[in-house]
């Protein structure tokens, strides 16, 4: 899930793999190289590269560990919500039951 997701929204933001390696903090030399390899799933990379990535991207870092699509999708909308907004959300989902 971490390759695909990261493909989708590296590509989104138009930044090259090189462009968002360097944004994450992977020295320049080998920051296309690394991400070409998360991106096809050949390497995985570690949970704090994955925060940098999703710094950098202005997404969760759980976006990249989501399953389904529509929950990949909630975390992307709950992430750019302001915090007033997402208690509302919150407030909105427990009085669902």
């Amino acid at each position: 899930m971490v390759a695909r997701r990261l493909r989708e929204v590296r590509i989104r933001n138009g930044l090259s793999q090189e462009k968002l390696g360097v944004l994450a903090g992977i020295d320049e030399m080998s920051a296309s190289a690394r991400m070409n390899q998360y991106e096809r799933g050949k390497h995985v990379p570690d949970f704090g590269t994955i925060k940098r990535i999703a710094a950098a991207l202005n997404v969760p870092a759980t976006y990249f560990y989501a399953v389904a699509d529509d929950e990949a999708a909630l975390l992307l909308r709950f992430h750019q919500l302001s915090s007033e907004q997402r208690a509302t959300l919150i407030k909105f989902s427990m009085e669902l039951d």
